[in-house]
Formats: C-alpha cells, sequence, structure tokens
C-alpha cells in the first residue's frame, strides 16, 4: 500500500484556506485531514461544520475528519452531510461505546477510524481493529500543532499492525517530518499526517513529496 500523505489544515494559513488546500493538492496529497476541537476533550477549538462544508466545495480530495471531542457520535452525521469521507474519533472519548459509533460511521458509507492518545495503550484498541477502517496513533498529545514527535509513541506501530487486517490504515499524527515520517513508516505506518512541516515549509510541493 502506499503511503497515504494527509496534510492537517490547523498549520495552513486560515486568511487564505483555499491557497494552501490547492497548493497540497497540486502537491499530489491524497487526502486532507481535518482536525475538530471542542475545547472540553482536548484544551483548544478549532473548526466545525460549516468549515468542512466549505472545504467540500473548494476540493477534490478526501475529507479526513479526525474528531477531537466529548460525544462523537453526536456530531457525525453533521460532519458526515458536510462532507467527511473518513470520520476519526477518540477511543478515551467513549470507551465503552466503541463500537456502536464505529457502525454508525459506516452505516452512512464512509470510512471510521479510532485513535488513540499517547498515554494510551495499543493493547486498548486490538479487539476494535477487524471493525475499523483505520488507526490513527498520536505522537504528541493532542490540542495543538507544532509539537516534538514522541518517540516511544512510535512503537505502538508494530502491535496495531500485527493485529490488524491487511487493508488496514495506520495513520501517524503528530511531529511528522521528512525524518519521522520515514520512522513511522518503517514500522508499518501507511498514512502520515503533518501540519507545520507542510504548510510551514517554503516548498509545499517539495514538502509533500518528501514524505511518500
Amino acid at each position: 500500500m502506499k503511503t497515504i500523505i494527509s496534510p492537517s489544515i490547523l498549520s495552513a494559513n486560515f486568511a487564505n484556506l483555499e491557497h494552501d488546500i490547492k497548493a497540497v493538492e497540486k502537491a499530489g496529497a491524497h487526502w486532507l485531514h481535518i482536525d475538530v476541537m471542542d475545547g472540553h476533550f482536548v484544551p483548544n477549538i478549532t473548526i466545525g461544520v460549516p468549515v468542512v462544508k466549505s472545504i467540500k466545495k473548494i476540493t477534490s480530495l478526501p475529507l479526513d475528519v479526525h474528531l477531537m471531542i466529548e460525544n462523537p457520535k453526536k456530531f457525525v452525521k453533521s460532519f458526515v452531510e458536510a462532507g467527511a469521507d473518513i470520520i476519526t474519533f477518540h477511543y478515551e472519548a467513549c470507551e465503552d461505546k466503541i463500537l456502536e459509533v464505529i457502525y454508525y460511521i459506516k452505516s452512512f458509507g464512509i470510512k471510521a477510524g479510532l485513535s488513540i492518545k499517547p498515554k494510551t495503550d495499543a493493547k486498548e484498541i486490538i479487539p476494535f481493529l477487524s471493525d475499523l477502517d483505520m488507526v490513527l496513533v498520536m505522537t504528541v498529545e493532542p490540542g495543538f500543532g507544532g509539537q516534538e514527535f514522541m518517540h516511544d509513541c512510535a512503537q505502538k506501530i508494530p502491535l496495531i499492525k500485527q493485529n490488524s487486517p491487511d487493508n488496514m490504515i495506520i495513520q501517524v499524527d503528530g511531529g511528522i517530518n521528512n525524518v519521522t515520517g520515514k520512522i513511522c513508516t518503517s514500522l508499518g505506518a501507511n498514512s502520515l499526517v503533518a501540519g507545520n512541516y507542510i504548510f510551514k515549509s517554503k516548498d509545499i510541493e517539495q514538502a509533500v513529496k518528501s514524505l511518500m
């Protein structure tokens, strides 16, 4: 499987978001990663349904929506209607309702992903792997861009890969660049999320291609 590059618009220029989205699209990015934060599950607030709906109108890239929110099931339908192609929610946000949320996301005909924070043991999500399309391993504490890559978190990847179906997408997000991205893919990841490394680069196209 090729490495799916999903630039995180959290680091894009929100005053000229269309320009930055078109730049990563032209550079060959495969998806667009959209971080949704509610100020409760993580200590920051970002964007919501109206922005996702607007982005859908200006790009052909699949929208990879990462819900860093409490009670994710409540908002799934709204994000699907806004144009989400993949919805990833956090294990820690609803530990007792994981399968319920996975099946609910899939009922809309889109991909379902499950994410884990740095302190969560990968063993916790093994029972759900056969029902998922994607696992997102956070290599920083979720909530803010520009953090330093946590090497020990990447060590969760081999266990997830070992227990996953062959077509599982194993995505990594947090401190990803051309060096840390290579570490993650060597461990078995096949999708990389990068924000600052891409959007703060002087050459967006080169930054995207260096992750492939």
